[in-house]
């Protein structure tokens, strides 16, 4: 009888063995699952029209707008249109002799990404639609209809009947099912570049990567003028400047110095990727600039996309207890970042003035002279790499900090190198041609 009870035992194992084995496979075999959501009209592929898209995520679409005047500054940014030339003098003389002395102003919210664009004294006749790359929710359709190189060769007011809508829903998601996606080619080419698949990664890193669609850096390659992000050497400041190098690219020749310069753009994923604390803990730029809310029984996440600052209890609130520190903590870290800054800005204006006045010099040493305008193209575009991107250094304190730290090493080095080229000690003893007035901390 014990023998039976045996047989009976271990049959009934093995069957509910192979009932699990079978499931498991069964499961293994099903295509991936979709967010839920049931449209009521379907979206076509690429469809440039945000409305279309709210009337089937209308919490969504409603946030998006806001973005139109969500116009409120923080102590070193927001979202308010001013003009980084007046707040900082120095960035005039930073910027000689290219557009950005021109006019330099901050960028405002998603829904004016078309009218700012636009009215910049920074655009002429000259300039090409790639400056229309990260502006409009049309160039997902041009791209596929037209290939990057082809669009890039048009001249802006040439694209400008065919662009009509500001960015929205189409940069980042995929019609039909809303997965987050890579739209625009040059970020595409670059993540080849490196190995990397995006179709491959999880939607936590898909709610940071669709940001590098358009917050990076970027240059402009040929005649035509096609979006290019510097990254074969990887994502770093200093492998971004020894790419630049390799190539010999340049953006302008500083006037009087003849430096071959580099203008760093916004470059928040690099910055932010650079093993900062958040980005270690599995953070994602959505979670602080996008933060999930409720409407009822729906929970959605907000597209009013803005500095976090302005609602920590939703933004920061999600994992801190304690969002007043966290507040505190920030005008910390943005308040030493701007004084190192700062101390970067007078040093590199202190090289301009050195080489410009070494390169008046009968007989001067080419060679150092030479290394010092090295120096100053280094020094420059790490301070502008941190200068150019959007957080004040928060969103990597530490890597900020030490950038600048090497900013103005190199800086020092560059004015140094001028006064030798020019055999002019009484400058080595002065240490300094030219200082601005200081600029005070602004106040909330």
């Amino acid at each position: 009888m014990k023998k039976y009870t045996t047989l009976i035992l271990v049959g009934f194992i093995i069957v509910l063995a192979a009932g699990l084995a079978g499931t498991l496979l069964y499961l293994k075999n099903q295509p991936p699952q979709e967010r839920g959501f049931e449209p009521i009209i379907e979206i076509a592929p690429m469809e440039p029209d945000s409305s279309k898209w709210g009337i089937n995520f209308p919490n969504e679409y409603a946030t998006l707008l806001k973005t139109g005047n969500n116009n409120t500054p923080t102590t070193y940014g927001g979202s308010e249109k001013f003009s980084h030339l007046i707040e900082d003098p120095r960035q005039v003389i930073l910027f000689a002799g290219y557009s950005f002395s021109k006019e330099y102003n901050e960028d405002r919210g998603h829904q004016n990404s078309l009218t700012d664009v636009r009215a910049i004294k920074r655009v002429d006749e000259k300039t090409h639609a790639t400056c229309y790359s990260c502006k409009s929710s049309d160039n997902p359709r041009l791209w596929s209809e037209m290939g990057m190189e082809a669009y890039d060769a048009k001249m802006f007011s040439e694209m400008t009947p065919e662009i009509q809508n500001p960015i929205g829903c189409a940069n980042c998601h995929e019609a039909g099912t809303m997965r987050l996606i890579v739209t625009n080619p040059a970020l595409e080419a670059a993540l080849q570049a490196q190995g990397k698949d995006w179709q491959t990664f999880t939607r936590q890193e898909m709610r940071s990567v669709v940001c590098a669609n358009c917050h990076v850096e970027y240059y402009f390659v040929g005649d035509k003028k096609v979006l290019t992000l510097p990254w074969m050497n990887g994502t770093r400041v200093e492998e971004i400047i020894a790419y630049y190098d390799s190539i010999g690219f340049s953006d302008w020749m500083y006037p009087g110095a003849e430096t071959p310069m580099l203008k760093a753009q916004h470059p928040d994923f690099e910055m932010f990727t650079a093993n900062s604390t958040h980005y270690q803990a599995g953070v994602a730029c959505a979670d602080c600039h996008m933060p999930y809310l409720r409407d009822g029984a729906a929970k959605y996440s907000s597209h009013d996309v803005h500095s976090p600052l302005l609602n920590p209890e939703q933004a920061c609130g999600q994992c801190h207890t304690d969002v007043d520190y966290v507040v505190e903590r920030v005008k910390t870290i943005q308040d030493e970042v701007y004084k190192a800054k700062l101390a970067a800005e007078d040093a590199i204006v202190d090289a301009i003035t050195a080489i410009q006045a070494a390169a008046k010099v009968s007989d001067v040493d080419p060679i150092l002279l030479d290394e010092a305008r090295t120096l100053h193209r280094h020094a420059q575009f790490r301070w502008d790499f941190v200068s150019a991107e959007n957080s004040m250094g928060f969103h990597n304190p530490e890597e900020v900090l030490c950038i600048l730290g090497d900013a103005t090493n190199l800086a020092r080095q560059a004015q140094m190198k001028a006064a030798q080229a020019a055999h002019a000690p009484s400058i080595l003893e002065t240490g300094s041609y030219y200082t601005l007035p200081s600029v005070p901390t602004p106040v909330p």
